[in-house]
């Protein structure tokens, strides 16, 4: 629910449709969403419908009264604020409804203002309870973190965990490779954190977002009066750096004379400033990333190949996401707590056909596209889990194909066998292994890596 209350959605249960007309219409001039029952079992129906985020409810109805409608309320939403109204000679009952989970009571005839104010306080507890429990869930669910905050147990992020360990605690340049929206930085930074450079700078700069000159100013400073509009010194990010890590993304992008420059930096470990003739020591680190591949720019002559040798001491390369099996619904899962968070809402988690559509999907934008998705998701909505129907993309069946041969890995390849079967048997692994000629174990244990939940059959 979000702190404004004009997107809170009430629900008015009372067999006095005066009473509970003029609630409404009340309620409604406050800036609330109010839906409106005549009894417990239309009530529930409603909930059904469009989930509240509070319910004041009279406790006196018929057909299911309001300790009935409190009691199915709570079976399906612990966390669901109810407030009961009953006569002021009859509070035993408001007692029983308030043993029963009710939230708080109200004596009839209702008082508008303590009404208001009993609303605003159950909304605000709520609140409370909903980012308690997303804490509370975020911290058992820690096991699915990698490497230094990264999401992900999958056997390609498994390699790339050991490589980065290993690498961390040496000085040597790692170049990282990898899709846009493969966690390049993330993983750069988590060098940096396991390396004893840890409590020094982790200066970064994204290589293709400047011009030449200014590029060459951010990376190695200038002195003033070197350039039109250089009033003062400045200096540049290996200086800022000094005794921490340089993380250089984009270097495919740089501009050759920058290379040239790049390249003395990494030899000598010294850099001139922009307009200045001193040379100034530094003791940083380098890690470089591009989704480039930068053995075929060397080919093609656009990326010197001494350079290259000298970024690609060890490389890493981060594995896009529909290579990483179960780390999509790890990384999503993980995404829709932080922005449940964010937004104070309370979602559960996602439906088995969110699930089926995640895990389907090919992510071409990789984990950034993921996360946005999933913020959008968890914005629009409405209930405790997020369906298929709130997930802003394609449908999964349309996402399995077609398979680009050239282009696709026999891990892609197999992956596309086995959904696209599965997808022809109904789900069906006996039927599936028969037809691919495997046994339905290897299907299972691929539909384990891949994060999908079917069973054979």
């Amino acid at each position: 629910m979000s702190d404004d209350m004009g997107k809170a959605r009430l629900l008015v249960v009372d067999d006095d449709s005066a009473a509970r007309s003029a609630l409404e219409r009340l309620l409604r001039s406050e800036g609330y969403t109010v839906d409106g029952a005549e009894d417990g079992v239309k009530a529930l129906a409603r909930a059904a419908e469009a989930p509240p985020d509070l319910v004041v409810t009279d406790l006196k109805m018929p057909n299911m009264d309001g300790i009935g409608l409190l009691t199915k309320l709570r079976e399906q939403d612990k966390s669901l604020p109810v407030i009961v109204a009953t006569s002021s000679h009859d509070l035993s009952a408001a007692v029983v409804a308030m043993r029963g989970g009710a939230e708080d009571y109200i004596a009839k005839p209702i008082d508008f203002d303590a009404l208001r104010v009993v609303i605003e306080r159950a909304l605000q507890r709520r609140d409370v309870r909903i980012e308690a429990e997303n804490l509370r869930r975020q911290i058992r669910e820690r096991d699915t973190e990698g490497l230094q905050g990264l999401i992900g147990a999958s056997s390609a992020m498994q390699s790339v965990y050991r490589v980065a360990t290993r690498v961390a605690n040496s000085r040597a340049t790692v170049l990282i490779t990898g899709e846009s929206g493969t966690g390049k930085g993330e993983l750069a930074r988590a060098i940096h954190t396991l390396s004893p450079r840890a409590s020094k700078p982790f200066v970064s700069l994204h290589c293709a977002a400047l011009a030449e000159s200014l590029l060459e100013s951010e990376l190695f400073g200038h002195e003033k009066g070197s350039f039109t509009g250089a009033e003062k010194r400045r200096v540049g990010r290996f200086e800022q750096a000094t005794g921490g890590t340089v993380f250089l993304d984009e270097i495919g992008e740089i501009p050759p004379l920058t290379q040239v420059k790049l390249l003395q930096v990494l030899q000598e470990r010294t850099i001139q400033r922009v307009g200045g003739g001193d040379v100034v020591p530094v003791d940083v680190r380098v890690i470089a990333a591009t989704n480039r591949d930068l053995g075929a720019d060397v080919k093609q002559g656009r990326f010197r190949e001494d350079l290259y040798y000298r970024l690609n001491v060890v490389h890493i390369e981060m594995p896009p996401l529909r290579m990483r099996g179960g780390d999509v619904l790890a990384l999503a899962g993980h995404f829709l707590r932080k922005f449940a968070i964010e937004n104070h809402k309370r979602i559960d988690d996602f439906t088995e056909r969110a699930r089926a559509k995640l895990v389907s999907y090919r992510w071409p934008g990789n984990v950034r596209a993921l996360e946005n998705a999933i913020e959008r998701a968890v914005v629009l909505c409405e209930g405790t889990f997020i369906d298929e129907e709130d997930l802003p993309f394609e449908a999964a069946k349309e996402n399995l194909g077609p398979m680009r041969i050239p282009g696709a890995t026999m891990a892609e390849l197999e992956r596309y066998a086995i959904m696209k079967t599965l997808e022809a048997t109904e789900g069906s692994t006996t039927k599936a292994a028969e037809i691919l000629d495997i046994s339905v174990r290897t299907i299972q244990y691929r539909m384990h890596e891949y994060g999908a939940s079917k069973t054979g059959r």
